[in-house]
């Protein structure tokens, strides 16, 4: 057989053993298992609450991906879109979703050959008493050793010039165990994304409707003192004309500074409530004036109802729920790459060029080098690194499932929790409703016989402040029920889909 037969055999014999290497490769360390987590038949089922705190839930009826159009506020909506387009919040979230996407494609590339070339034209000049010179001296040149010498010792030109190529057998699966573990970092990423989407719309909501009640308890602060203030001149004038005492005017005349030393905190809130929103949004303070001026209705829509569907379906929405699982399965796949790190690895190489002092001579056949074959990485001892390291993969990837474990448990405590809240709010507003309407008829009655003289100023103050104070609870715990609303959405994790108000096309944003 001819060198040139050699030549083209070998390399073919090698391609065999490789692809035999390769198709026999497995890939060490545990494989993903996803895992289950437990849920109830109802909403009732796991709850810590009094029976009678139980909230009455659609279990029918998916939530909505756009919940907030319930309460059918073309301003929130305005919000909601402006929010997702604006956040700086959300804008960071993406950008590190990206990043792992990136990451993946880089972890992926392992996968196949790297191929580079490289070129160069090198001046040099070797040392007359130096290694390369030790041979003349050991053979014993004679009188022309020195000649040699600098004849060696003279500078040239180097021309070098080739590709190379070189492939790691994944025989271990470090590979694919890396490439599972950047899939799994892409999904965490997701979930955090949809997680940063989900809370944004939650926070935007929240702060919207503290806003509203806020200016509705502005609203009735100012019709409460203007009441004031017509009563505050109603016994004014009866002083004047005898027919009262100064002590019945000043009590009434210190309600009246009361109520209004309480309107002065009312507006700051409303200010910090507006600017809560334009932090949200990305705005400066003061932007969303107009947007957020005080609406001409007062009144209160009624409250969407609370379409939730099974629970069953909570794990497989609450983005802290999937991001905790995909941090599982990255650290799962982290073990089989560091359990890989334990075996030897076999890289497969090749090299082509030409290498030339003369300039004229460098693309001629006999300048050219090459070289194949396999190299072997066999670690031998380390003091225990490598298996250190596995070590601490394994109790990390532990701890993701004590994680994901208590999120899960976590999860289920947040709902208990909101949906108690909810009917525990539904139920005070009820009662503070029917407080106010009571209250309203004893202050016109206590004005009546005070009118009458068979009571006193007293009696009518105190039915005064009951009123008064009645309406104000009301309005609060009406502006509760809404945010104890969002606070439900957030806790079974509603997914978030922003649609532009008006629009029927269903654009997502």
């Amino acid at each position: 057989m001819s060198n040139s037969q050699l030549f083209r055999f070998r390399p073919a014999r090698l391609a065999v053993v490789v692809c035999t290497v390769a198709l026999s490769a497995c890939a060490v360390g545990p494989d993903v298992v996803k895992p289950t987590p437990a849920a109830p038949d109802d909403w009732t089922t796991w709850s810590s609450a009094a029976p009678s705190l139980r909230a009455s839930v659609n279990l029918t009826q998916a939530p909505r991906a756009t919940w907030w159009q319930a309460f059918s506020d073309p301003v929130l909506e305005r919000l909601q879109v402006q929010a997702i387009q604006a956040s700086p919040d959300l804008k960071t979230a993406s950008l590190r979703f990206a990043q792992s996407r990136v990451q993946r494609s880089t972890v992926a590339a392992q996968r196949a050959p790297e191929v580079g070339l490289s070129g160069s034209a090198t001046r040099q000049r070797q040392s007359e008493t130096g290694a390369g010179t030790r041979l003349i001296d050991a053979i014993g040149a004679g009188s022309n050793a020195d000649d040699l010498k600098k004849l060696l010792a003279e500078p040239f030109t180097l021309y070098q010039a080739g590709f190379d190529a070189s492939w790691e057998l994944d025989l271990w699966g470090r590979v694919s165990r890396s490439i599972e573990a950047a899939d799994a970092d892409i999904a965490q990423q997701a979930a955090l994304l949809a997680l940063a989407r989900q809370s944004l719309a939650n926070d935007v909501a929240r702060n919207y409707f503290e806003l509203r009640t806020t200016q509705r308890q502005i609203r009735l602060a100012r019709e409460d003192i203007a009441a004031l203030d017509e009563q505050v001149e109603i016994l004014a004038a009866r002083v004047q004309g005898g027919i009262l005492d100064h002590l019945d005017l000043e009590r009434q005349r210190a309600e009246q500074a009361s109520l209004k030393a309480q309107f002065p905190a009312l507006l700051a809130q409303e200010g910090a409530s507006a600017n809560q929103l334009t932090l949200l949004l990305g705005e400066r303070p003061g932007a969303l004036r107009d947007q957020l001026a005080p609406l001409a209705d007062n009144r209160q829509t009624p409250l969407p109802d609370l379409a939730l569907g099974l629970p069953s379906e909570v794990a497989l929405q609450r983005p802290d729920i999937r991001a905790a699982e995909a941090a599982l399965a990255s650290a799962t796949a982290d073990i089989g790459v560091a359990q890989a790190q334990l075996y030897p690895s076999i890289h497969l190489g090749t090299k082509f060029g030409y290498e030339s002092y003369l300039s004229g001579e460098f693309t001629d056949w006999g300048s050219r080098t090459w070289s194949i074959g396999p190299s072997l990485d066999l670690p031998l001892f380390d003091h225990g690194r490598r298996k250190s390291v596995v070590q601490l993969r394994e109790l990390q990837q532990q701890e993701a499932a004590v994680t994901y474990q208590r999120t899960v448990l976590k999860a289920w405590q947040e709902i208990d929790d909101a949906l108690s809240a909810y009917s525990a709010e539904q139920q005070q507003a009820q009662q503070l409703d029917l407080q106010v309407k009571s209250a309203g008829e004893a202050y016109s009655l206590a004005q009546a016989r005070y009118q009458g003289g068979t009571v006193d100023f007293i009696s009518v103050l105190d039915s005064q402040r009951s009123y008064l104070q009645s309406r104000r609870s009301l309005v609060a715990s009406q502006g509760r029920l809404r945010t104890r609303f969002v606070t439900i959405k957030k806790a079974v994790g509603a997914p978030i889909h922003v649609v532009s108000p008006g629009s029927n096309d269903g654009t997502k944003h």
